[in-house]
């Protein structure tokens, strides 16, 4: 038999990120955490957490969290279903990987319906690029993830959520210093762009299809998508910007678009772990339902 209060103590170690904030939240003291992980670790001979600021979890330790995620699920579906049992003593928690602009746009929606679906069930949400977020699925790090790529993840279902529509934007200052004589290699390649992170590819396929070929931007790297559109106002650099994000600015000519009718879209899908999970189903009921209101078919 599994023993299910040295799991629960690995789990608590990686998702406080210490020992000591794993200890408030499960009542006990830093040595007793500890205790329970190093017997755990013992038993399978294997490290599980690896110790630092914050705690990691290995291979092995990523496979235990997420099987005490799915159990506290699981007993928090039984819960629904009979009352009897009474309620449950903590919450559970749902790993999911969000990329920043759905986050931006849509997924809040989608996270606030579900939270009064499922009031015992806390999100926990990770913010990565769409084209990598799957990876994060793979490696056990979460159960769900709004992803870009075209095939479900091993073990996984894919839901296809519809397609985010990006305009190359500037404002109107910058586009008079940088793009006056119009939008060519040279000009991009003398003008910043912003970059929301290293992984963040859009503005360069952006320029890639509007030149038919590449070409080397400058960049301002700044990761956070309202920031994004602040800084595009502000006149720091020109960027790829969701529409659903800017479309006001656009109307009122606080921004432009770079090159009209250059937009790019992007596929996205929700992606699941093919477990049973009321929980689960009701934050893939609540997700689709969001993304439909705000993504093009």
């Amino acid at each position: 038999m599994l023993d299910y209060a040295l799991i629960e103590a690995v789990a608590a170690v990686v998702r406080e990120g210490s020992f000591e904030r794993a200890a408030r939240t499960l009542h006990v003291s830093a040595s007793a955490v500890s205790q329970r992980v190093r017997l755990l670790e013992e038993r399978l001979g294997q490290v599980l957490v690896v110790r630092g600021q914050p705690c990691e979890a290995t291979a092995t330790g990523r496979l235990l969290c997420r099987h005490a995620e799915q159990v506290a699920l699981l007993e928090g579906g039984l819960r629904r279903e009979l009352p009897a049992l009474g309620a449950a003593g903590d919450w559970a928690t749902l790993p999911v990987a969000v990329n920043a602009d759905s986050l931006a746009t849509w997924f809040v929606a989608a996270a606030a319906a579900f939270a009064q679906d499922e009031p015992g069930v806390l999100l926990d949400l990770s913010v990565d690029d769409q084209d990598h977020t799957a990876e994060r699925l793979r490696a056990g790090e979460v159960l769900a993830a709004v992803s870009a790529d075209d095939e479900a993840a091993p073990g996984c279902r894919r839901v296809p959520l519809g397609q985010l529509r990006y305009v190359a934007t500037a404002s109107p200052a910058f586009v008079g210093r940088h793009f006056a004589a119009g939008v060519d290699a040279a000009a991009l390649a003398r003008t910043p762009a912003l970059v929301f992170d290293r992984k963040d590819r859009l503005q360069q396929r952006w320029a890639e299809r509007v030149l038919g070929h590449g070409v080397e931007l400058p960049r301002h790297w700044l990761p956070a998508s309202q920031a994004f559109v602040d800084a595009t106002l502000a006149g720091l650099g020109w960027g790829l910007n969701p529409e659903p994000l800017v479309r006001p600015l656009l109307a009122a000519g606080a921004l432009v678009a770079l090159v009209p009718g250059s937009e790019l879209q992007v596929a996205l899908a929700w992606q699941h772990a093919r477990i049973t999970l009321p929980a689960l189903q009701r934050l893939t009921a609540r997700v689709v339902e969001a993304a439909g209101a705000v993504l093009e078919p």
